[in-house]
């Protein structure tokens, strides 16, 4: 279980953080090539009972501070199969410059990797940017997911950041296939009531051949929900051509849309040979 959040960020400068992974297919498993850290960003690579390789990112500190700008890139080889997460909630304290957060990467023929993070918590002041830049070529298999919460409930703050904005592109052999910007921001309208009842929300891309099987499930799982007065979860469904399906959820709570998102994800321990959160309580 993740620590709670202090009650105030450490006071500092903003950071500006750097970081590069790179897996490759050695034999029958996936190795890290490359894992190169630059403060305030960490990497982790513990190893794993499957084929696939693991990596899980973290940041000094214990979240975003005003003026931070991290960046990470990262690349699979052909064949190669990784999976990418967080150590824990992507924490985003008071910042009237502002935060921002890059993400980019190379999927290989016939590659997967799987972009998994735990969700972002934006703390009342709190603006953040993230972008997320996927280039994937046509064989390879794409697993992301990107979740949002309203923040600190429990002290009293929800939808009580400044600004938030999450963009997402996905090309595959250079054409793109997703093209996206998400935006929250209490100028065009006080949050809390645009949002309702609502505390988290949820993207889930599932893209590639590897992939097929479940989104075939997911499509009839999705078809054959029935429609409930005051849900806890509003689930809906896109297809994106014949090869990419795209999840969308807003919950009640954060624990409810957890539980919702990681069922939808029950294909993926087996595709990476081990369950990255089976150690996590």
């Amino acid at each position: 279980m993740h620590a709670h959040a202090p009650a105030e960020a450490p006071t500092r400068a903003g950071r500006a953080g750097f970081a590069r992974l790179a897996f490759e297919r050695s034999g029958p498993r996936t190795v890290v090539r490359t894992a190169l850290a630059h403060s305030p960003l960490r990497l982790l690579t513990p190893r794993n009972h499957g084929h696939a390789a693991w990596a899980y990112t973290s940041s000094l500190g214990g979240g975003l501070v005003d003026g931070d700008h991290v960046s990470l890139e990262v690349d699979v080889a052909p064949g190669a199969s990784a999976l990418l997460s967080t150590q824990g909630a992507n924490r985003v304290y008071r910042s009237p410059r502002g935060c921002r957060s890059d993400f980019s990467a190379h999927v290989g023929e016939g590659a997967l990797l799987a972009v998994v993070p735990d969700p972002t918590v934006c703390f009342t002041g709190a603006r953040y940017a993230q972008t997320f830049d996927l280039r994937l070529h046509s064989g390879a298999s794409l697993v992301f997911m990107d979740l949002v919460t309203s923040g600190r409930e429990a002290s009293g703050e929800r939808w009580a950041f400044t600004h938030y904005t999450s963009t997402l592109r996905v090309h595959v052999d250079g054409r793109a296939r997703v093209d996206e910007r998400w935006m929250l921001d209490p100028t065009h309208g006080p949050l809390p009531e645009r949002l309702g009842r609502f505390n988290a929300l949820a993207s889930v891309l599932l893209l590639g051949p590897a992939l097929a099987s479940a989104r075939e499930a997911l499509s009839a799982q999705f078809s054959a929900l029935p429609v409930t007065n005051r849900a806890a979860l509003i689930p809906s469904v896109s297809q994106l051509g014949n090869d990419g399906l795209l999840l969308r959820a807003a919950a009640v709570s954060v624990e409810e849309l957890l539980r919702a998102t990681r069922a939808w994800l029950s294909f993926l321990p087996p595709l990476l040979g081990d369950d990255p959160w089976a150690r996590r309580v």
